[in-house]
């Protein structure tokens, strides 16, 4: 029986959180599900066994979450595919719902469900794009007092925005139900990107096309992210991957003064949590790396595709 659904699940490292994010899917009615592990030390494919239906793929190399997706969505070939985080867990009957929207209007090319931690508490996932006076914003701490200003930050912070449906600029790459068709048409995820910002271009590109992106708050993830300090690989990955995507909608120019304003966001930040320092360690690396982005804005672009790591 042919499949609705392709689950593309990058699993980089994975072992304590792949078992519960496959396991509600596996099986289930009309869905396929693809691990993909991108070359780590440690693809925990153990934790899986026993599951039924399951396609393990071992990756030649680590090329980063896009490079994983699009590996992963070449081998199926249902006519939606949900790119699930490692860390996230989708109940079968949320999964449905996330279907019935794109049955129900050929307009959206994608939709995400409301996301939750494992206490039940909001996520906040649905965004703007990134623009010059958010980054101000954020840099000056504005968006701390004007929180739910559209020009202060790129996320949306109202709570009353994740109780109804609507159609936000962009949202979060954990879990995302995207047209089999579209994805085709786009070339798949951008694999410029090594990690981060290839949700926003993603989003950018398909409203692009004429299409929308929606939220529907009815269905349901379970995102167990934490909140830990930020890693310098991650900051490093973070703001190069920011860069290139400025790049790629507005050009050099732009590029430079977001990163002079990313760099004074990270400087902020530095100062803030001076203390701590595994958040210092964090932003440290984001300013270096941003100022670097000012430098060279072209340069920082093509860093964007690399590992971070090493």
């Amino acid at each position: 029986m042919s499949s609705t659904v392709d689950v593309v699940v990058v699993a980089h490292a994975s072992r304590d959180t792949l078992r519960t994010c496959v396991a509600p899917l596996a099986g289930a009615p009309g869905v396929h599900v693809i691990v993909v592990d991108t070359a780590s030390a440690d693809p925990a494919f153990d934790t899986v066994q026993g599951l039924p239906g399951l396609d393990l793929v071992h990756a030649e190399r680590n090329g980063g979450f896009a490079y994983g997706c699009n590996l992963g969505t070449a081998r199926g070939s249902a006519p939606y595919v949900l790119l699930l985080n490692p860390d996230a867990a989708l109940e079968a009957a949320e999964l449905a719902k996330l279907v019935a929207v794109l049955e129900g209007d050929a307009r959206v090319g994608l939709v995400a469900p409301r996301i939750v931690d494992e206490e039940g508490e909001l996520q906040r996932s649905a965004r703007r794009f990134p623009r010059l006076r958010s980054a101000l914003s954020k840099a000056l701490l504005l968006h701390r007092f004007w929180p739910n200003a559209a020009w202060s930050d790129d996320l949306v912070h109202a709570a009353s925005a994740y109780e109804r449906a609507w159609d936000p600029e962009w949202v979060s790459g954990a879990c995302m139900l995207v047209r089999r068709d579209v994805l085709e048409a786009l070339g798949g995820l951008d694999e410029g990107f090594f990690m981060y910002a290839e949700d926003t271009d993603l989003c950018w590109r398909i409203w692009d096309r004429g299409l929308r992106v929606r939220f529907e708050p009815d269905a349901v993830v379970v995102h167990g992210g934490g909140h830990s300090a930020p890693r310098s690989q991650l900051r490093v990955a973070d703001v190069r991957s920011h860069i290139r995507y400025v790049i790629l909608r507005d050009g050099e120019v732009a590029a430079r003064w977001v990163a002079l304003a990313v760099a004074l966001d990270e400087l902020t930040h530095l100062l803030l949590r001076a203390r701590r320092p595994g958040y210092a360690r964090g932003h440290w690396a984001g300013l270096r790396a941003a100022l670097a982005a000012a430098w060279s804005p072209a340069r920082c672009a093509k860093l964007a595709g690399r590992s971070p790591f090493g």
